[in-house]
């Protein structure tokens, strides 16, 4: 599925007040704080994200309290919300990391699409691939000659093994015939990043962010092409997939809103009305769009749960064909 679809998707009209009436039913929801579970440290994007929102929903779901709980590619994150009770007060930030990948490359006890109910898409973090200055390559086409020409010579830093960076590059790989690139996994972007600036690395691929989009204005580094077939609202001079000659490309990692399965469906959709009302703030899309993401406007439960489904099967086989595991 690509962005403009999840884009384009829109949620059926209700309001907050209707929604409050068919939970009222069932008991008053919510009872008491919400706990936000979010699988990485506190910094990283995801809890930018979720910090966000929590913010943005106080008026309409009350307190919401972050937790972090980072470790196992999400996995510990994820199966503590699939094993919480399912009355809407745990939910998970999920992101392409516990949804997707984890589960395509390891053994996890949970199941993405039926241990957790899907509720909203809130932005997505557009992956991008840079090379240093120094490369003479200006366009990924150019990129991919120098490659051909210069056998082994090249190499790229990521975040680390299965972040949506690390695919980015991946696929690639694959769509151009690259499997000698080599892979330089870090711990996390930023020490990663710092190598590349400075370089010692000729590419990398990473989330397109503010320092990277300041670096690539100052022509320190080149972001050669974003992952999306739409330009970025905070960088719309990137080039699309489709503009750098690889229409394939598509790597998003989502984030998004997931409570335990079986939570009840008033309350879900409750949650959802909330999300929408939030990310339909103007204020609230610039704070995203100034940190680096894409806000997703329209999303709810099914169209969360079909994007889940498509990146599954989209991701499943480079992950398996790459031999990439997450630990």
């Amino acid at each position: 599925m690509r962005r403009r679809e999840l884009l384009a998707f829109g949620l059926s009209s209700f309001s907050l007040a209707a929604l409050g009436a068919r939970v009222s039913a069932q008991g008053k929801f919510p009872e008491g704080p919400i706990k936000l579970i979010v699988p990485p440290a506190a910094g990283g994007v995801v809890d930018v994200v979720g910090r966000f929102w929590a913010d943005q929903v106080k008026s309409s779901l009350g307190n919401i309290v972050i937790e972090n709980q980072g470790g196992g590619g999400g996995i510990i994150a994820a199966q503590a919300v699939a094993r919480a009770k399912p009355d809407g007060h745990t939910l998970l930030a999920g992101t392409t990391t516990e949804l997707v990948i984890s589960p395509a490359t390891t053994n996890v006890s949970y199941d993405p699409q039926k241990d957790l109910a899907p509720i909203a898409i809130t932005a997505v973090s557009v992956s991008a691939l840079m090379v240093h200055a120094s490369l003479p390559v200006t366009t990924l086409k150019e990129l991919v000659a120098y490659a051909k020409t210069n056998p082994g010579k090249l190499s790229y830093g990521s975040a680390g093994v299965g972040t949506s960076a690390h695919l980015c590059a991946e696929l690639f790989k694959q769509l151009a015939g690259l499997p000698d690139i080599v892979h330089v996994p870090y711990r996390g972007a930023n020490p990663g990043l710092a190598d590349f600036y400075a370089g010692q690395l000729p590419m990398f691929a990473a989330s397109i962010s503010p320092q990277a989009m300041e670096m690539h204005r100052r022509g320190k580094i080149r972001i050669l092409v974003a992952g999306s077939d739409r330009h970025l609202e905070g960088a719309p001079e990137i080039p699309t997939n489709v503009e750098a000659g690889f229409p394939d490309l598509v790597t998003l990692m989502f984030m998004g809103l997931f409570a335990p399965g079986g939570t009840p469906r008033p309350i879900i959709d409750q949650i959802a009305a909330a999300a929408r009302q939030a990310l339909a703030d103007k204020g609230f899309q610039k704070k995203l769009i100034q940190a680096g993401f894409e806000p997703v406007i329209d999303s709810g439960p099914e169209q969360t749960a079909r994007f889940v489904q498509d990146e599954l099967a989209r991701w499943t086989p480079l992950l398996k064909t790459a031999g990439i595991k997450v630990n």
